[in-house]
């Protein structure tokens, strides 16, 4: 063994993992007699959406740092379990572009002022990554049942509350996965998004497969309906508006029609949440 393959871990692990996948957990196409247990390298390549020669040169260690989206593809074709596909993007040490320093996201006073002043509307900015920048108290008391509540698509994936609080979660699901990667395409050199992408094809097999499909035409539907303990089913409007002077960041709105069911649990919300602020009191 040459000097170049003593340092190649990423090629290692990959021949590795082959080697142990079963053919036919990959699929149809892997079916038939086997000379060599595993899978062969055009099979991975095949089931991961690369050509041969590319993923032939990730085992060989000539290529060593894959984007971050064909790592989660090679996660998703070698069926790693969370400590395994951790150990791949550990090893492949995923580009994002040119690297810089992690963007600071601040949500301008005005808009702040303006979402705070809706009593009736939840409403919340979110980031380049889906980040939850702000809330207003209606917004933060429709959320109080997450406890990943930092992120929108950890929301989604990520947390038990996720899939009772989205009524319609595979629909959610692949329109947030869909508009995430229309962001990446926008700015891929953008770290925090690769770094969340990272975390979900690790941490969600639903993610996982999602991402490897790369489908990009779905949308998060106008009308969504959401469920919270306390006050019920709720079917609401959801718009967005991109904030002027603030590349990335989108202002999100929940309206109910007037005069609904849901109008009046939203109404019984804010009452709750404001309950629940005074019994806790001013903060010091």
């Amino acid at each position: 063994m040459d000097g170049a393959d003593t340092s190649n871990a990423l090629g290692r692990f990959l021949r590795r993992h082959r080697a142990l996948t079963r053919p036919e957990r990959a699929g149809p196409q892997t079916a038939g007699r086997r000379q060599v247990p595993g899978l062969r390298r055009d099979e991975v390549a095949r089931l991961a959406g690369l050509s041969t020669g590319y993923y032939a040169r990730l085992e060989q260690g000539r290529q060593r740092n894959p984007s971050w989206q064909t790592v989660a593809t090679l996660v998703r074709a070698l069926r790693l379990d969370e400590p395994a596909a951790a150990e791949l993007y550990r090893l492949a040490r995923p580009v994002v572009g040119r690297r810089r320093p992690a963007r600071v996201e601040r949500v301008a006073p005005e808009v702040l002022r303006l979402m705070n002043g809706w009593t009736d509307v939840p409403a919340y900015v979110l980031g380049w990554s889906h980040n939850v920048l702000a809330r207003n108290p209606l917004a933060a008391a429709l959320h109080s049942r997450f406890a990943h509540d930092d992120n929108m698509l950890r929301m989604i994936f990520l947390d038990p509350a996720g899939r009772e609080f989205f009524r319609d979660w595979s629909a959610t699901a692949r329109a947030a996965v869909a508009e995430l990667r229309k962001i990446a395409l926008n700015a891929p050199d953008e770290r925090s998004l690769a770094e969340l992408v990272g975390e979900l094809s690790i941490k969600s097999p639903q993610f996982r497969r999602l991402w490897a499909e790369q489908k990009s035409g779905e949308t998060v539907r106008r009308t969504i309906r959401l469920s919270h303990p306390e006050v019920g089913e709720l079917y609401l409007i959801r718009a967005v508006f991109l904030i002027a002077g603030a590349p990335g960041q989108r202002l999100v709105t929940y309206q109910a029609e007037p005069g609904s069911a849901s109008a009046d649990a939203l109404a019984l919300l804010a009452t709750l949440a404001a309950s629940d602020l005074g019994e806790c009191g001013p903060s010091a």
